[in-house]
């Protein structure tokens, strides 16, 4: 089952200061349709102005992995942990027992970036946080993995789920397949380039909802880059 979930029919919340939107149920913008996918809680579209952010405030309970699309985020947090993450690198947060984290754009520039939530695989635990720098290059033509329930096997960050992040770009006319369990659930954004799905047309930042496939081809109509969730 593949369902396409053009960009348009997404949840949308403008603050000003903060361009959001929703391809899951969050905050003031309520789907019951959805809730999620698998264990795959929240995407965020977001598109921060430059020198504001999110101030500080709790999570528990969620891994919180971060695709930084353009500009930088800079976050730090009630357990010690400070960083920058710039543009095509990522950064987790396993908030387990309880954190509070602030994420500030402190550019001159809009960020834009990917806010991907995971249902943990147990509750609880000792919060932590990382970051590490994906070239873009190295993800040319093959799906490379940023974030892992597995992070040893994978060369990934950690998350505690049993999930990945997956990330690839393609030129023109180029393909990649992704070959996944049909119990599994997976979401794929294109933040740039037209696509196919299994033949079917995926515009520019619209959600693509799998499950019961065996198989993920995607075929490149322009230069594009891709985000993946492979879940239970």
């Amino acid at each position: 089952m593949i369902e396409v979930r053009p960009f348009s029919g997404l949840g949308h919340a403008d603050h000003g200061w903060l361009d959001a939107r929703h391809h899951f149920s969050f905050s003031s913008y309520y789907a019951p349709a959805r809730m999620g996918w698998g264990s795959i809680r929240v995407w965020n579209d977001d598109t921060i102005a430059a020198h504001t952010g999110f101030p500080p405030h709790p999570h528990n309970d969620m891994e919180i992995v971060t695709f930084i699309r353009s500009g930088a985020i800079s976050h730090e947090d009630s357990v010690g942990n400070k960083g920058r993450t710039g543009a095509g690198d990522v950064q987790v947060m396993s908030a387990g027992s309880g954190i509070v984290h602030a994420e500030y754009n402190h550019e001159d520039e809009a960020t834009t970036l990917f806010q991907i939530w995971i249902l943990p695989d147990a509750r609880g635990g000792t919060p932590g946080w990382g970051q590490r720098e994906f070239p873009r290059g190295d993800r040319s033509g093959r799906w490379v993995v940023l974030a892992s329930g597995s992070p040893d096997a994978d060369d990934a960050l950690p998350i505690r789920a049993d999930a990945k992040v997956l990330a690839a770009t393609l030129f023109a006319g180029s393909s990649i397949i992704h070959d996944v369990q049909p119990d599994r659930h997976q979401y794929l954004v294109a933040p740039v380039g037209r696509i196919k799905v299994n033949g079917l047309p995926v515009e520019a930042r619209d959600g693509v909802a799998i499950t019961g496939e065996t198989q993920i081809v995607v075929e490149a109509i322009d230069d594009c880059e891709l985000v993946m969730v492979d879940a239970r």
